[in-house]
């Protein structure tokens, strides 16, 4: 049985190194700009870090994988053009591109760098991902988190470009990423200004007992003096709808495939991706090393679930809640 790789976030140095240690395969990383959809303030890497983490990876046989998977906003389009180039430039294994333009880019002027269609280019047919392969030469498509196992498996088996899932993390439900609330809340769409929910429009108040978080001014949550407080991200608040007050679009919680890590080694999935490189450090190490040890697990003869990875999962969970999201759909 195919063992996946196992590709880890990095929003920092100290991160990749961290999930090198503990046993990555491939750590997925973005320079600090809008070319790619975590730019977080603090987050990310300049030009001399990537080279430092290249480096490092390199030196023990793993991956760096560079994500420019943000849309060129017109009249800027070099920018994006000129993020690929550094990529290639400072030694990255491969990039992570939504954007056709973009692909059709890296593949003219860079044809040694891999190519990989982000889960931001929304391909969830084997149809779109041949496409992808025929006018651009995409090695690998990262599947969006709405197929269930047995669409993966047949997504898996019309195509010959690997298939890399999701396997623990934060959900998103909004085309990943390209959401239309984000954007309609602060005027920046998270594909263009490459984040969602931007840290400027985010307002905490307190008053009395109650935390109040604020995304430009919509009230997206309440919590109680003690409740632990989520970032308020608009897809992931407490709304009133017909008098009543609930997670009405997605409630915060992770997902986790620890469950059916034997059947995705099954389906023959080529990588199995962690969610996560607005996180710390220490994060990136818990998760890589409980999901090293899992996958390796999977692919014995004999599996089962350690209570103590579902412990060091929880811990690191949204809401300290795990989900196996689409992946298992019971109605279907």
């Amino acid at each position: 049985m195919r063992v996946p790789h196992l590709v880890c976030p990095a929003g920092s140095l100290q991160a990749l190194k961290k999930a090198v240690d503990h046993g990555a395969d491939a750590i997925y990383v973005g320079f600090k700009d809008p070319t790619n959809a975590r730019n977080f303030a603090g987050l990310n890497f300049t030009d001399q870090q990537l080279t430092d983490g290249v480096h490092y990876a390199h030196q023990r046989q793993r991956e760096v994988l560079v994500a420019i998977n943000t849309y060129p906003q017109a009249g800027q389009t070099t920018h994006w053009h000129r993020a690929v180039d550094r990529a290639a430039d400072l030694g990255a294994d491969a990039v992570i591109v939504a954007d056709m333009g973009l692909l059709e880019y890296a593949t003219r002027t860079h044809p040694q760098l891999r190519r990989h269609l982000s889960v931001q280019g929304s391909a969830t047919n084997a149809d779109a991902i041949n496409l992808a392969r025929d006018h651009f030469g995409i090695s690998r498509v990262v599947l969006p988190r709405v197929l269930t196992l047995p669409q993966v498996e047949y997504v898996a088996a019309h195509t010959k470009v690997e298939v890399e899932v999701f396997g623990f993390g934060s959900l998103c439900v909004m085309a990943e990423g390209r959401c239309q609330l984000s954007s309609w809340a602060t005027g920046e769409s998270p594909n263009t200004h490459g984040v969602c929910s931007p840290a400027a429009h985010v307002r905490w108040e307190q008053t009395g007992g109650t935390l109040n978080a604020r995304l430009n001014g919509i009230l997206i949550d309440r919590f109680a003096e003690g409740e632990p407080a989520g970032y308020p991200t608009l897809c992931k608040g407490r709304f009133e709808v017909s008098g009543d007050t609930y997670y009405a679009l997605e409630e915060p919680t992770s997902l986790n495939t620890l469950a059916i890590l034997p059947e995705l080694l099954r389906i023959g999935v080529a990588a199995i991706k962690v969610e996560g490189r607005q996180r710390s450090p220490t994060y990136t190490a818990q998760v890589t090393k409980v999901m090293r040890e899992a996958i390796d697990a999977a692919a014995s003869s004999r599996y089962a679930v350690k209570p103590d990875w579902t412990r060091q999962l929880t811990d690191v969970s949204e809401g300290h809640q795990q989900t196996l999201g689409a992946y298992h759909r019971p109605w279907r």
